[in-house]
């Protein structure tokens, strides 16, 4: 996708560089709808390096214990997959769409964050519908006239890099918010013991 996206149609994107940005960002999808069943979409392919970023994402959530992923460097959810992947999705998911995409220069090696739909490969000027309730767009390179070239020719490193960062984030604001879940049936249920306690003392 670009950057800016479709006009009049697309969600106001954040432009995000640290780590700490991305945990808030996901610890906010997460709080909000604690209890529903979270997609990460993670769209793109092995194939290509400025593009296999989705792929990183998905797998390096995989390995540190995350469910729900679609798109991985094993089996990505690429142009082929994507449709079906897409229409596929369960009606109550809350989708988190991730994908690389090129952008103005500034915007380089940051993170563009939304809450709405990204529309996957419109830099290269495929045609798929804008998805995910929530989006995470990495700028693996500056938009330009050529850019299947600037994909193919980015920097294998910084976009592992940048996976790295996205899926880290993902991994821990997830693991904060399910550790806050768990104090807080603890601590309700210590509430519900020392009372059942003092009744019968009574």
């Amino acid at each position: 996708m670009t950057a800016n996206g479709a006009p009049g149609a697309s969600p106001f994107f954040f432009a995000a560089s640290g780590a700490q940005e991305l945990e808030r960002f996901f610890r906010s999808a997460f709080v909000r709808h604690r209890g529903e069943p979270i997609v990460f979409l993670c769209i793109g392919t092995d194939r290509s390096t400025g593009d296999c970023l989705g792929p990183l994402v998905g797998t390096m959530l995989k390995e540190r214990g995350v469910g729900g992923v679609i798109g991985t460097l094993r089996e990505p959810c690429d142009a082929d997959r994507l449709g079906r992947e897409a229409s596929g999705l369960p009606a109550d998911a809350i989708v988190i769409a991730i994908d690389a995409c090129l952008g103005r220069p500034e915007n380089v090696g940051k993170f563009l964050l939304a809450e709405g739909p990204l529309q996957p490969a419109r830099s290269v000027g495929a045609a798929f519908p804008p998805i995910g309730d929530y989006s995470i767009a990495a700028v693996v390179g500056e938009f330009g006239p050529k850019p299947y070239m600037t994909l193919q020719t980015t920097s294998l490193y910084a976009v592992m890099e940048m996976a790295k960062r996205i899926a880290e984030a993902g991994a821990a604001a997830l693991a904060a918010v399910r550790s806050e879940a768990c104090e807080s049936r603890g601590e309700a249920h210590e509430a519900a013991f020392e009372l059942e306690d003092d009744s019968s003392l009574k």
